[in-house]
This record gives C-alpha cells, sequence and structure tokens, in this order.
C-alpha cells in the first residue's frame, strides 16, 4: 500500500522565526515571521506542515528542553491563531563535538524520516523549504525536494515552486 499523505517540513530560524545568526536561546529572541497566508494556503491543498530543526544548542547545555518546548508552543500557538495547523515538530538535539555523530542532524536526512514515517508520507510529493544548503541536501536524501530561501524571506514568494 503506497503512502497517502504529503507535507511541506519547514526549517525553523530563518524560515518560521527571524534567523539570529546564532541559536535562538531564550523565548524573548523567538520573533515569529508573518508566513500564515502563505502556510495556510499549503495547508489549504492539503499539506500536512512539520518543522525539521537542528537544535545543537541543547547538547551545548546552552538552553532546556523545556525552553526549547517554550518556544515551539509560542509558535504553534501564534500560527493556530492566524488558521494554521503545524502538525508536529522534529528537532536533533545533538552536536558534533558534544555528542558524536547521529542520524538526526541535517544534511543528514533522519528527521524528515522520522516525519515520513509517522505520517506516511509520500516523499516524492513532499517538500522541505529551508535557508540553508543543508536543509536541501536534507531533502534531497529523504527523496523530498528541496527548496532552498534566504534567511527570512517570505514562504510566499516560493509558493509557486509548490504543487
Amino acid at each position: 500500500m503506497s503512502a497517502k499523505n504529503k507535507a511541506v517540513f519547514l526549517d525553523r530560524d530563518g524560515v518560521l522565526n527571524r534567523e539570529m545568526g546564532d541559536y535562538v536561546t531564550r523565548i524573548e529572541d523567538f520573533h515569529i515571521l508573518d508566513n500564515f497566508e502563505a502556510l495556510k494556503a499549503l495547508q489549504d491543498k492539503g499539506y500536512l506542515l512539520l518543522v525539521a530543526t537542528n537544535q545543537g544548542g541543547l547538547a551545548k547545555g546552552w538552553y532546556t528542553e523545556a525552553e526549547l518546548a517554550k518556544m515551539h508552543s509560542l509558535l504553534k500557538e501564534t500560527y493556530q491563531e492566524h488558521g494554521v495547523e503545524i502538525t508536529d515538530f522534529f528537532y536533533c538535539p545533538h552536536h558534533p563535538n558534544f555528542t558524536g555523530d547521529c542520524d538526526c542532524r541535517k544534511p543528514k536526512p533522519g528527521l524528515l524520516l522520522q516525519g515520513i514515517e509517522k505520517y506516511d508520507l509520500d516523499p516524492s510529493k513532499s517538500y522541505f523549504i529551508g535557508d540553508r544548503e543543508r536543509d536541501v541536501e536534507a531533502g534531497t536524501a529523504a527523496g523530498v525536494k528541496g527548496i532552498l530561501i534566504d534567511s527570512d524571506q517570505p514562504i510566499s514568494t516560493v509558493l509557486d515552486l509548490i504543487d
């Protein structure tokens, strides 16, 4: 039986919230970008919206899982207020200098593969929007089409690349 669902994976920093140039470690520095209409349009086309983000600052001890959960709750709630449902968050808590190698840190495809399995996704109908080459590489490795944007570029500018 073939997979039935499709998704748009979204990198977090620089895509959903403002790029700070370093880890966002405090909720006070977490500034959500206005991509509400663009993501609503994708949701209305039947795409699940999934976040896939490297969070190496956890391994470095710069912030806690609890602080990260607060940021993700704020993101989810803010989008819900605009009628957009972020279905899930996948994050890599590792950092090569602190935890060694892992399968989930982008450009490896682990985060996307978790989402594909959990939500029975068809990778060939799914996308990954990110502001780093490693996001596109992770997408390609997972069989998902990667779309590279500039940091803080509105997602609306790449909607025409998504069927």
